[in-house]
């Protein structure tokens, strides 16, 4: 009876041919995170992965590889061979006296000899015969023992969920807009979790914002990079840009103008490492750059896809999910950044693309502006 940490994936199940290129994206991304396990031994079995380990302890491991992306439950089991005998005493050790119980029992192997409902019964009735104060219960057990028997059988009762989603790395990278709030990070997490690779850009205005805007920042990216690993971050300075805009243009159009700009800018980045696309934290209606008058001027400066994986969220619903990551406590920390501090007592929320180039011309040559932004932004790798 060997004992193993089970991994088990969803989504990827259903890839088809293509099924093989993810499972060894999702293996090579979690001998990332076992690297401090020298110890471990990652093995593919069946649309399954086990861990071995000789030395390294189970809860710290799986405490390791829990948020990688394409995951979707941990398990500690025991490998045992298909025979029911073998099956039973796995399950009689995974058993806590005076416990109810009941048995799920899964059968890959269709040749096993009895279906799965016999199989759970069969385990159950072992399971009652020796022990004392055993009962079952169908519908509320305390401990659920599952059975999967395959070529080999693995016994487990007890599942960690995973992150689930595809393998970091398989869906392309992408360029996040990343700002002090609680919308983009959460935005970011779930452009993460389809696979994608993140490279993050914040704008910086000092010295109207706070250093410490600046570190919480810094602080929302290392969150970011336990679910998107190798993940980059540039800090842009703005200042030039939003004091030119406030110099030449009509106060009503500073917020829509500075999006612009950071789009153009992101979008310079982006092609520079190669990401094939933008993400921002906007929720339609949200604020007054999130109407759809805002969102059709932002977007017509950019020739890249946009992908806004909020937009149908209320914020309820984002800070619920901001709290689940670990970003919303940095998020919420009274630090201004350059969208914030600027903002007009009565912004324009139903701009015209006439209208926003007009303003636009007021400030010259721009491009220039965003290129100089572009190349002298700060690179820090996590």
């Amino acid at each position: 009876m060997k004992k193993v940490i089970l991994i088990r994936y969803g989504e990827i199940s259903l890839k088809g041919l293509n099924r093989r290129y993810f499972e060894d994206i999702l293996k090579k991304n979690i001998a990332r995170r076992l690297r401090p396990f020298s110890d471990a031994r990652i093995k593919k079995v069946q649309s399954r992965m086990e861990i071995h380990l000789t030395d390294s302890d189970e809860c710290d491991v799986i405490a390791a590889i829990k948020d990688v992306f394409g995951i979707a439950y941990i398990s500690k089991a025991y490998v045992v061979e298909s025979e029911m005998g073998k099956i039973e005493q796995a399950a009689l050790a995974l058993y806590k006296d005076g416990k109810t119980f009941k048995v799920e029992t899964r059968r890959g192997d269709k040749c096993f000899h009895l279906t799965s409902p016999e199989i759970s019964r069969q385990v159950g009735g072992y399971i009652l015969k020796n022990t004392q104060n055993a009962k079952v219960d169908v519908h509320h057990p305390e401990i659920l023992i599952e059975v999967e028997v395959r070529k080999e059988t693995y016994v487990y009762a007890t599942s960690i969920k995973g992150r689930a989603g595809l393998p970091t790395g398989t869906g392309g990278t992408s360029a996040l807009l990343l700002s002090g709030g609680i919308d983009s990070p959460v935005a970011g997490y779930m452009m993460a979790s389809r696979g994608v690779e993140l490279v993050s850009i914040y704008f910086h205005s000092s010295p109207y914002t706070a250093e410490e805007a600046k570190e919480k920042v810094i602080e929302l990216a290392k969150i970011l990079a336990c679910y998107a690993p190798q993940m980059k971050l540039f800090v842009v300075p703005f200042t030039e840009i939003q004091e030119s805009i406030i110099e030449s243009c009509d106060i009503e159009y500073l917020t829509i103008l500075m999006r612009r700009m950071m789009m153009r800018i992101a979008q310079d980045i982006a092609c520079r490492e190669g990401a094939l696309s933008l993400i921002t934290g906007e929720s339609l209606g949200q604020v007054a750059s999130q109407t759809m008058q805002s969102i059709q001027a932002t977007n017509a400066v950019a020739d890249l896809p946009v992908f806004r994986p909020l937009i149908g969220l209320d914020k309820i619903m984002t800070i619920n999910m901001a709290k689940e990551i670990g970003t919303y406590e940095v998020s919420i920390r009274p630090y201004e950044d350059c969208c914030t501090i600027f903002t007009p007592k009565h912004p324009q929320t139903k701009p015209t693309i006439k209208s926003v180039l007009y303003e636009e011309e007021k400030l010259g040559d721009y491009q220039v502006l965003c290129r100089k932004a572009a190349e002298e932004a700060e690179r820090y790798q996590f």
